[in-house]
């Protein structure tokens, strides 16, 4: 069994904005729509940093905020705080702390994961208490419900879906990685 890709495309491309690990010109972009509070996209993570070990030039990775509202009534607020680290220059570290204390994830925990990453919080407080980049994660879900993303994590590789729906996730990740791999060495033979 092999990932499939799907022809539908996604309907935000990459821009210099984004939220991205690895070269901005890599010839293999692989862009994920997430959810703080979703377990699978908690299990998806090591999985992608593992992925930029191995390809550590040629791959760039996207991340782009999926908040399921009706499903994880935290994760709205916790993208809001990525966005406020990620204004202070600290997206990747509150990403990682987001995912490993997935089950801290009230308005106070991420008052402390700001704390404990050093963050300005006054300025952490006012962005937050503002709600100022509410508006950016909606733009995120909009772009993935135009991209059609229905749960995450959604993964597009040179802007084809991947279908991971309705199998083993670990299996499904397994074959992503196979097909990364694949591209990587069409890319960059």
């Amino acid at each position: 069994m092999t990932t499939r890709s799907h022809s539908i495309p996604l309907a935000e491309p990459p821009e210099p904005t984004d939220h991205s690990l690895g070269p901005e010109h890599a010839r293999v972009v692989l862009v994920e729509y997430g959810d703080f509070q979703s377990q699978a996209c908690r299990q998806a993570a090591p999985i992608v940093r593992r992925l930029l070990d191995r390809f550590p030039n040629q791959i760039r990775f996207i991340y782009r905020h999926f908040p399921s509202e009706a499903l994880h009534p935290q994760a709205l607020l916790a993208a809001e705080a990525a966005e406020a680290a990620a204004a202070q220059g600290r997206f990747w570290p509150m990403h990682d702390l987001l995912f490993a204390h997935q089950a801290h994830l009230t308005a106070k925990d991420l008052q402390r994961h700001a704390e404990s990453l050093g963050l300005d919080m006054a300025r952490y407080a006012v962005e937050m208490d503002d709600r100022i980049y509410l508006q950016k994660v909606r733009e995120h879900l909009d772009g993935g419900r135009r991209s059609h993303v229905r749960a995450s994590p959604a993964f597009f590789l040179g802007g084809a879906a991947q279908d991971l729906a309705g199998r083993d996730l670990a299996a499904g990740l397994l074959e992503l990685e196979e097909h990364l791999a694949r591209a990587v060495r069409h890319a960059y033979p």
